[in-house]
């Protein structure tokens, strides 16, 4: 009875390491993923802006988060309608009429930008960090046939939020100055 109950656990834990995955890729999928794309140029350009004008973006609660610039977008997809777009987190702040490469995603164009990469690299790693560490949590049960202790899994899980922050500022940093020198 007992090893039945253990192979029942094991196979639950197996189940809940596959779902956390499966549930952390569609989290990456759905949310900052598309931007991310964009952003560290994955596929060929989209089309052209020319900027209108730029102006320091804020957030929802009036935080300062880089320079936006709205123009006008033409795609290089035949068949596309041409419109007015928003350049998220611009590598730099464009004069009127210059006109810059982007990539599309949900709406608004993006280019590779120092900025840009720390906000969407942090909110990945963040994103991840907790999935991962709880499939890990999940995979040693699974290979143990009971419930393990969570504490040390926790403190790696905050190790691991405080190190997406760090790397996600010093990719953004890198970005940011392969941007300027080249």
């Amino acid at each position: 009875m007992r090893a039945a109950v253990r192979g029942l656990g094991r196979g639950v834990a197996g189940v809940g390491v596959v779902v956390t995955l499966g549930v952390a890729g569609w989290l990456m999928w759905v949310l900052p993923g598309p931007q991310m794309g964009a952003v560290l140029g994955f596929g060929p350009v989209d089309g052209v802006v020319s900027v209108s004008r730029c102006y320091e973006a804020t957030d929802a609660e009036g935080y300062a988060t880089g320079t936006d610039c709205t123009g006008w977008y033409t795609p290089r997809r035949p068949g596309e309608a041409a419109r007015e777009i928003v350049l998220d987190t611009a590598a730099d702040e464009y004069r009127r009429g210059a006109e810059v490469e982007v990539r599309t995603a949900r709406g608004r164009a993006y280019e590779l930008s120092g900025a840009a990469v720390f906000n969407f690299g942090t909110a990945a790693g963040l994103l991840l960090v907790p999935f991962l560490t709880l499939a890990a949590w999940l995979f040693a049960c699974a290979r143990s046939g009971t419930v393990e202790n969570g504490d040390g899994y926790f403190f790696v899980s905050l190790a691991g939020l405080f190190a997406a922050v760090v790397l996600g500022a010093v990719a953004g940093i890198l970005v940011g100055i392969g941007t300027a020198v080249f």
